[in-house]
């Protein structure tokens, strides 16, 4: 089936939207809690573990950034496994980003949830009511149409990103008091570590797919998607970054990653105490909880495309394909993954999450990059080493995550291609 005959959505965002909604999409838990967990792993070593996950994350980005401009289409790299590969990985790559990214969502809206009882010091019996509200609000926010999605955005990154100023300008002078001694020594694991810790930190750059998986609503894609993936990029490396120095400087690593459980405290939260500011742990909470729901709102609006795209092709139900009269909205695929996000988040353990969408996001891109290599000539906007070292580098941080996750990863990847292959069968 072509699938030029299915109703396509209006193009609608320039740079300044995609970049925005790309930094909506990064901005979340990967700085306010998965820098505390690497810590936990990697020691004071996670400020390399971050810097590391940055340089795959940004040879990844570009390369999605060249799949986009040359084929915008919603679906990202579920479409482009389908034209510059094969039905199998096309179909692998949309998979595992549904499983990675439908728990991701669960956890920030888990996140939200528990950041803003630690705040409001509420019961944490409301943990999971209190999700599932997120849930059902910003699964009605994508639904009434991308324009005021963005709007939103726009606000919750912008209070995100003042409270994480904030967290380096107060921190700064304790750190250039007391943070020689928080650096020594710096290596204080193995290697392995220092890799396992990586491959949790890469996951806290991939937000800038929803660029890609948005490159059918954006205008003039084959200059607007580079651009606001590359400003992307450079904008959370050098936050992410800052942010690590003066965590692990004003308090130590073993402070820091003790501090990372889930639905107690925001690891920032906990180090802001330390700079003896008051209000100073309110302003982070504040940041953690807007930026866990911005992450909602751009994994719900990045799910859903992928899922109209796999509609489109049939390899999920048809009904995923329809878009409402405006053509803005996949209304079926919208609420199907607001539906998946909050049974996860009734009865799915998120213990885990992170570490099971570090395999599968590392899949899904080591896909992305094999697509990238096979650009034609004419399509490539840079060279093909960075294809192959992208390539390489997903595949070997893939499997230095705990060995049941990327089994259960590798069992799920052949149960998702037995079902492909019924229903290609039924097809045929």
């Amino acid at each position: 089936m072509s699938r030029t005959s299915s109703p396509q959505l209006q193009r609608e965002l320039g740079v300044v939207g995609a970049t925005v909604m790309g930094l909506g999409s990064i901005i979340g838990t990967g700085v306010f809690v998965s820098i505390g967990i690497a810590a936990g792993i990697a020691g004071t070593s996670v400020v390399l573990a971050v810097i590391v996950g940055a340089l795959v994350a940004t040879c990844n980005g570009l390369n999605s950034a060249q799949l986009a401009a040359n084929h915008p289409v919603s679906g990202g790299s579920y479409e482009y496994g389908y034209k510059y590969l094969n039905s199998w990985l096309g179909f692998t790559a949309g998979w595992m980003f549904l499983l990675a990214k439908t728990a991701s969502a669960a956890t920030a809206a888990l996140g939200f949830a528990g950041y803003l009882l630690n705040a409001t010091g509420l019961s944490f019996g409301l943990l999971i009511p209190l999700a599932l509200a997120a849930v059902v609000v910003f699964t009605a926010i994508v639904l009434s149409g991308i324009r005021r999605s963005n709007v939103a955005n726009i606000a919750i990154v912008s209070i995100s990103l003042l409270s994480l100023v904030f967290f380096i300008a107060a921190g700064t002078p304790k750190v250039l008091t007391s943070g020689v001694e928080h650096f020594t020594p710096f290596f204080t694991g193995s290697m392995g570590t220092v890799l396992h810790a990586s491959a949790l930190m890469f996951v806290a750059y991939t937000g800038y797919g929803r660029i890609a998986t948005l490159g059918e609503e954006a205008k003039e894609p084959r200059r607007t998607i580079p651009r606001a993936i590359i400003v992307t990029m450079v904008v959370t490396m050098l936050l992410y970054t800052a942010v690590a120095v003066v965590a692990v400087g004003a308090v130590g690593a073993s402070v820091l990653g003790k501090s990372a459980k889930l639905g107690q405290a925001a690891p920032l939260e906990v180090v802001v105490r330390y700079f003896g500011i008051s209000g100073g742990s309110q302003i982070l909470a504040i940041g953690a909880i807007a930026a866990m729901l911005g992450v909602l709102l751009n994994l719900i609006l990045g799910l859903s495309r992928v899922l109209l795209a796999m509609g489109r092709r049939r390899d999920m139900p048809r009904i995923f394909a329809g878009l409402n009269q405006s053509g803005t909205t996949p209304v079926a695929a919208t609420i199907a993954v607001g539906m998946a996000i909050a049974l996860l988040v009734l009865i799915g353990n998120v213990k885990t999450t992170w570490s099971f969408s570090a395999f599968t996001v590392l899949i899904y891109y080591a896909i992305t990059n094999l697509a990238a290599f096979c650009l034609p000539s004419h399509e490539r906007l840079y060279p093909k080493w960075l294809a192959l070292f992208g390539l390489a580098a997903c595949l070997f941080l893939a499997f230095w995550v705990e060995r049941l996750i990327w089994q259960v990863g590798l069992a799920l990847i052949v149960a998702g291609l037995i079902w492909h292959t019924a229903v290609q069968r039924v097809r045929s």
